[in-house]
Protein backbone atom coordinates (compact mmCIF):
# COMPACT_ATOMS: atom_id res chain seq x y z
CA UNK A 1 0.00 0.00 0.00
CA UNK A 2 2.78 2.40 0.98
CA UNK A 3 4.73 1.56 -2.18
CA UNK A 4 1.68 2.37 -4.32
CA UNK A 5 1.21 5.72 -2.57
CA UNK A 6 4.89 6.55 -3.09
CA UNK A 7 4.61 5.70 -6.80
CA UNK A 8 1.52 7.93 -7.15
CA UNK A 9 3.31 10.77 -5.35
CA UNK A 10 6.36 10.37 -7.59
CA UNK A 11 4.11 10.53 -10.65
CA UNK A 12 2.49 13.74 -9.42
CA UNK A 13 5.87 15.29 -8.60
CA UNK A 14 7.00 14.46 -12.14
CA UNK A 15 3.91 15.69 -13.98
CA UNK A 16 3.86 19.10 -12.26
CA UNK A 17 7.38 20.06 -13.47
CA UNK A 18 6.43 18.70 -16.90
CA UNK A 19 3.49 21.12 -17.06
CA UNK A 20 5.67 23.98 -15.84
CA UNK A 21 8.28 23.15 -18.50
CA UNK A 22 5.53 23.41 -21.12
CA UNK A 23 4.90 27.00 -20.03
CA UNK A 24 8.55 27.95 -20.46
CA UNK A 25 8.80 26.12 -23.80
CA UNK A 26 6.00 28.33 -25.14
CA UNK A 27 7.82 31.43 -23.88
CA UNK A 28 11.09 30.27 -25.46
CA UNK A 29 9.32 29.62 -28.76
CA UNK A 30 7.67 33.04 -28.79
CA UNK A 31 10.92 34.78 -27.84
CA UNK A 32 12.84 32.93 -30.56
CA UNK A 33 10.23 33.79 -33.19
CA UNK A 34 10.25 37.42 -32.07
CA UNK A 35 14.04 37.57 -32.38
CA UNK A 36 13.97 36.04 -35.87
CA UNK A 37 11.25 38.48 -36.95
CA UNK A 38 12.93 41.51 -35.29
CA UNK A 39 10.15 41.95 -32.74
CA UNK A 40 10.30 42.40 -28.98
CA UNK A 41 8.01 39.52 -28.07
CA UNK A 42 6.31 39.10 -24.67
CA UNK A 43 8.11 41.28 -22.12
CA UNK A 44 5.44 42.87 -19.91
CA UNK A 45 4.33 40.11 -17.51
CA UNK A 46 7.06 39.26 -15.03
CA UNK A 47 10.80 39.67 -15.54
CA UNK A 48 11.55 39.66 -19.28
CA UNK A 49 8.06 38.27 -19.90
CA UNK A 50 8.73 34.95 -18.12
CA UNK A 51 5.24 34.86 -16.59
CA UNK A 52 3.39 35.54 -19.85
CA UNK A 53 2.39 31.89 -20.33
CA UNK A 54 0.87 31.72 -16.84
CA UNK A 55 -1.07 34.94 -17.48
CA UNK A 56 -2.40 33.53 -20.77
CA UNK A 57 -3.46 30.30 -19.04
CA UNK A 58 -5.26 32.23 -16.30
CA UNK A 59 -7.01 34.40 -18.88
CA UNK A 60 -8.27 31.33 -20.77
CA UNK A 61 -9.43 29.56 -17.60
CA UNK A 62 -11.55 32.58 -16.66
CA UNK A 63 -13.27 32.76 -20.04
CA UNK A 64 -16.72 31.34 -20.81
CA UNK A 65 -17.06 27.71 -21.90
CA UNK A 66 -18.75 27.54 -25.30
CA UNK A 67 -19.79 24.40 -27.18
CA UNK A 68 -21.59 23.95 -30.53
CA UNK A 69 -25.32 23.47 -30.03
CA UNK A 70 -25.46 20.13 -31.87
CA UNK A 71 -22.24 18.69 -30.47
CA UNK A 72 -22.12 15.67 -28.17
CA UNK A 73 -21.12 17.49 -24.98
CA UNK A 74 -19.52 14.44 -23.35
CA UNK A 75 -17.29 13.65 -26.33
CA UNK A 76 -16.64 17.34 -26.97
CA UNK A 77 -15.09 17.80 -23.53
CA UNK A 78 -13.60 14.29 -23.32
CA UNK A 79 -11.34 14.69 -26.37
CA UNK A 80 -8.96 17.33 -24.92
CA UNK A 81 -8.84 15.55 -21.55
CA UNK A 82 -7.89 12.21 -23.15
CA UNK A 83 -5.19 13.88 -25.26
CA UNK A 84 -3.65 15.63 -22.24
CA UNK A 85 -3.73 12.53 -20.00
CA UNK A 86 -2.00 10.28 -22.52
CA UNK A 87 0.52 13.00 -23.39
CA UNK A 88 1.55 13.16 -19.72
CA UNK A 89 1.55 9.40 -19.08
CA UNK A 90 4.60 9.00 -21.33
CA UNK A 91 6.75 10.86 -18.77
CA UNK A 92 6.34 8.05 -16.22
CA UNK A 93 8.97 5.83 -17.90
CA UNK A 94 11.44 8.55 -18.96
CA UNK A 95 14.88 8.24 -17.29
CA UNK A 96 15.89 11.80 -16.36
CA UNK A 97 19.09 10.59 -14.69
CA UNK A 98 20.66 7.65 -12.86
CA UNK A 99 17.94 6.56 -10.45
CA UNK A 100 15.79 9.56 -11.41
CA UNK A 101 12.66 7.95 -12.84
CA UNK A 102 9.21 6.87 -11.72
CA UNK A 103 9.17 3.39 -13.23
CA UNK A 104 12.04 1.23 -14.52
CA UNK A 105 9.77 -0.63 -16.92
CA UNK A 106 11.36 -3.38 -19.03
CA UNK A 107 8.82 -2.68 -21.79
CA UNK A 108 9.17 1.10 -21.45
CA UNK A 109 9.56 1.81 -25.16
CA UNK A 110 6.53 -0.33 -26.02
CA UNK A 111 4.56 1.49 -23.31
CA UNK A 112 5.56 4.89 -24.71
CA UNK A 113 4.55 3.89 -28.24
CA UNK A 114 1.17 2.66 -26.97
CA UNK A 115 0.51 5.81 -24.95
CA UNK A 116 1.43 8.13 -27.82
CA UNK A 117 -0.89 6.18 -30.14
CA UNK A 118 -3.80 6.40 -27.70
CA UNK A 119 -3.41 10.19 -27.52
CA UNK A 120 -4.58 10.28 -31.14
CA UNK A 121 -8.06 9.19 -30.05
CA UNK A 122 -8.60 12.50 -28.27
CA UNK A 123 -7.94 14.39 -31.50
CA UNK A 124 -10.20 11.97 -33.37
CA UNK A 125 -13.00 12.70 -30.89
CA UNK A 126 -12.49 16.39 -31.62
CA UNK A 127 -13.38 15.64 -35.24
CA UNK A 128 -10.04 16.47 -36.85
CA UNK A 129 -9.66 13.84 -39.56
CA UNK A 130 -6.79 15.65 -41.29
CA UNK A 131 -4.74 15.83 -38.09
CA UNK A 132 -5.55 12.22 -37.20
CA UNK A 133 -4.44 11.00 -40.63
CA UNK A 134 -1.17 12.92 -40.33
CA UNK A 135 -0.43 11.58 -36.84
CA UNK A 136 -1.15 7.96 -37.78
CA UNK A 137 0.94 8.22 -40.96
CA UNK A 138 4.04 9.59 -39.25
CA UNK A 139 3.71 7.25 -36.27
CA UNK A 140 4.69 4.48 -38.69
CA UNK A 141 7.93 6.33 -39.52
CA UNK A 142 8.75 6.94 -35.86
CA UNK A 143 7.93 3.35 -34.92
CA UNK A 144 10.19 2.03 -37.69
CA UNK A 145 13.10 4.19 -36.52
CA UNK A 146 12.56 3.14 -32.90
CA UNK A 147 12.37 -0.53 -33.95
CA UNK A 148 15.83 -0.35 -35.53
CA UNK A 149 17.28 1.10 -32.32
CA UNK A 150 15.59 -1.67 -30.33
CA UNK A 151 17.08 -4.31 -32.65
CA UNK A 152 20.53 -2.74 -32.19
CA UNK A 153 20.35 -2.64 -28.38
CA UNK A 154 18.26 -5.78 -27.89
CA UNK A 155 16.07 -4.19 -25.23
CA UNK A 156 12.88 -2.17 -24.77
CA UNK A 157 14.11 -0.64 -21.51
CA UNK A 158 14.84 3.08 -21.89
CA UNK A 159 17.57 3.03 -19.23
CA UNK A 160 19.32 0.15 -20.97
CA UNK A 161 19.15 2.06 -24.27
CA UNK A 162 20.83 5.05 -22.60
CA UNK A 163 23.49 2.83 -21.00
CA UNK A 164 24.21 1.30 -24.43
CA UNK A 165 25.43 4.73 -25.55
CA UNK A 166 28.09 5.12 -22.85
CA UNK A 167 30.92 4.81 -25.37
CA UNK A 168 29.37 6.57 -28.37
CA UNK A 169 25.88 8.04 -28.93
CA UNK A 170 23.83 6.40 -31.65
CA UNK A 171 23.73 9.77 -33.41
CA UNK A 172 27.02 9.00 -35.19
CA UNK A 173 26.54 5.42 -36.45
CA UNK A 174 22.81 5.94 -37.05
CA UNK A 175 22.83 9.51 -38.37
CA UNK A 176 20.49 8.81 -41.35
CA UNK A 177 18.07 7.14 -38.92
CA UNK A 178 18.33 10.18 -36.63
CA UNK A 179 17.33 12.44 -39.53
CA UNK A 180 14.34 10.21 -40.30
CA UNK A 181 13.28 10.27 -36.65
CA UNK A 182 13.78 14.05 -36.42
CA UNK A 183 11.66 14.76 -39.50
CA UNK A 184 8.98 12.37 -38.25
CA UNK A 185 9.07 14.10 -34.85
CA UNK A 186 8.49 17.52 -36.41
CA UNK A 187 5.53 16.16 -38.39
CA UNK A 188 4.16 14.24 -35.39
CA UNK A 189 4.19 17.34 -33.18
CA UNK A 190 2.54 19.44 -35.91
CA UNK A 191 5.28 22.04 -36.22
CA UNK A 192 6.27 24.01 -39.33
CA UNK A 193 6.62 23.13 -42.15
CA UNK A 194 4.38 20.15 -41.31
CA UNK A 195 1.72 22.22 -39.52
CA UNK A 196 -0.87 21.66 -42.26
CA UNK A 197 -3.35 20.16 -39.79
CA UNK A 198 -3.41 23.49 -37.97
CA UNK A 199 -2.89 25.67 -41.05
CA UNK A 200 -2.77 28.95 -39.13
CA UNK A 201 -3.30 31.06 -42.25
CA UNK A 202 -6.42 29.04 -43.15
CA UNK A 203 -7.92 27.60 -39.96
CA UNK A 204 -6.37 29.79 -37.21
CA UNK A 205 -5.75 26.96 -34.69
CA UNK A 206 -7.11 24.03 -36.64
CA UNK A 207 -9.40 21.69 -34.72
CA UNK A 208 -8.68 23.60 -31.49
CA UNK A 209 -10.58 26.62 -32.83
CA UNK A 210 -13.87 24.96 -31.82
CA UNK A 211 -12.81 24.92 -28.17
CA UNK A 212 -12.55 27.74 -25.67
CA UNK A 213 -11.57 28.50 -22.09
CA UNK A 214 -10.09 25.62 -20.06
CA UNK A 215 -10.77 22.99 -22.73
CA UNK A 216 -8.53 24.89 -25.14
CA UNK A 217 -5.85 24.95 -22.42
CA UNK A 218 -5.99 21.13 -22.24
CA UNK A 219 -5.30 20.82 -25.96
CA UNK A 220 -2.57 23.46 -25.76
CA UNK A 221 -0.84 21.73 -22.83
CA UNK A 222 -1.13 18.35 -24.55
CA UNK A 223 0.48 19.69 -27.73
CA UNK A 224 3.51 21.18 -25.99
CA UNK A 225 3.82 18.28 -23.53
CA UNK A 226 4.10 16.01 -26.56
CA UNK A 227 6.79 18.27 -28.05
CA UNK A 228 8.88 18.11 -24.85
CA UNK A 229 8.35 14.34 -24.56
CA UNK A 230 9.40 13.58 -28.13
CA UNK A 231 12.50 15.77 -27.67
CA UNK A 232 13.37 13.70 -24.58
CA UNK A 233 12.78 10.51 -26.56
CA UNK A 234 15.07 11.80 -29.31
CA UNK A 235 17.76 12.40 -26.70
CA UNK A 236 17.31 8.94 -25.17
CA UNK A 237 17.48 7.15 -28.52
CA UNK A 238 20.28 9.03 -30.28
CA UNK A 239 22.02 11.57 -28.02
CA UNK A 240 22.95 9.42 -25.03
CA UNK A 241 20.12 10.53 -22.76
CA UNK A 242 21.36 11.69 -19.36
CA UNK A 243 25.00 10.70 -20.12
CA UNK A 244 25.80 14.20 -21.39
CA UNK A 245 28.35 14.87 -18.62
CA UNK A 246 30.84 12.47 -20.19
CA UNK A 247 30.71 14.36 -23.49
CA UNK A 248 32.32 17.53 -22.09
CA UNK A 249 36.13 17.48 -21.72
CA UNK A 250 37.71 19.24 -18.74
CA UNK A 251 39.33 22.56 -19.71
CA UNK A 252 42.17 24.49 -18.06
CA UNK A 253 41.44 27.39 -15.71
CA UNK A 254 43.06 29.94 -18.04
CA UNK A 255 40.78 28.73 -20.86
CA UNK A 256 37.78 29.15 -18.57
CA UNK A 257 38.77 32.73 -17.68
CA UNK A 258 39.49 33.62 -21.32
CA UNK A 259 35.82 33.02 -22.13
CA UNK A 260 34.95 36.00 -19.94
Amino acid sequence: MLANLISILEGILLIVPALISVAFVTIAERKTMASMQRRVGPNAVGYYGLLQAFADALKLLLKEYVAPTQANIVLFFLGPIITLIFSLLGYLVVPFGPGLFVSDFDLGMLYMLAVSSLATYGILLAGSLRSTAQLISYELILSSAILLVILLTGTLNLISIVESQRIIPFLYPLFPLFLVFFIGSVAETNRAPFDLAEAESELVSGFMTEHSAGIFVFFFLAEYASIVLICILNSVLFLGGYSIRASFPRIRFDQLMSVC
